[in-house]
């Protein structure tokens, strides 16, 4: 299988996430700074994969496949390390709430997806403007979250910010996912066919 420069763009968001670990983690002034340059990169690697699979005209199966995957774990992963980083408090709680949501809705959407597109009714669960909000939404409070974690050094009303952001992205989250919910529901009334039940 031959690599395009898309999915090699893609294939360099999923190697910047562990330096991105590393890098949050390790002891020098301006870590967590770097650790969010870092992220920010990541965030342009998955705009520029797209610009030029469309623009090229250069979308494959595997890159299709491993986008959205890198994009998940992008978020995933940074929300796991904001949450493990902070210990306690009403604010840290309602990070770590707004974070299950944001996972579990990430699980539960790539799920109804899959068996859409194991039905041939992919498209009705299409990504729509409600999600792509949602993502800007989600990279800007991450950013400003990372930059602001060590509480010692915290400009308040700059980490609060970041917060509210993410909660604002928690309920775009549940409102698009109800959005792909609802748009998929009409298939779930549908008897499945022998060869597919559990």
């Amino acid at each position: 299988m031959r690599i395009n420069l898309p999915t090699w763009l893609t294939l360099i968001r999923l190697m910047l996430l562990p330096l991105m670990v590393i890098v949050f983690y390790l002891p020098f002034h301006g870590h967590n700074v770097a650790a969010a340059i870092i992220f920010v990169l990541a965030g342009v690697t998955d705009w520029l994969d797209g610009f030029l699979a469309r623009r090229l005209k250069l979308a494959s199966v595997f890159g299709a496949f491993l986008d959205p995957v890198a994009d998940k774990l992008m978020v995933v992963v940074t929300l796991f390390l904001l949450v493990a980083s902070h210990r306690g408090g009403w604010s840290d709680m309602m990070l770590a709430i707004t974070a299950a949501i944001i996972v579990g809705r990430e699980i539960s959407v790539s799920a109804l997806r899959e068996w859409m597109a194991e039905i041939g009714m992919r498209a009705t669960v299409k990504v729509v403007f409600i999600g792509k909000l949602k993502t800007l939404m989600q990279m800007v409070a991450l950013v400003v979250l990372i930059v602001e974690h060590e509480k010692e050094a915290r400009l308040l009303s700059l980490y609060n910010i970041g917060e509210w952001l993410l909660v604002i992205a928690g309920v775009l989250t549940i409102w698009s996912g109800l959005h792909y919910l609802r748009a998929a529901w009409p298939s779930f009334k549908t008897e499945p066919s022998r060869g597919k039940e559990s």
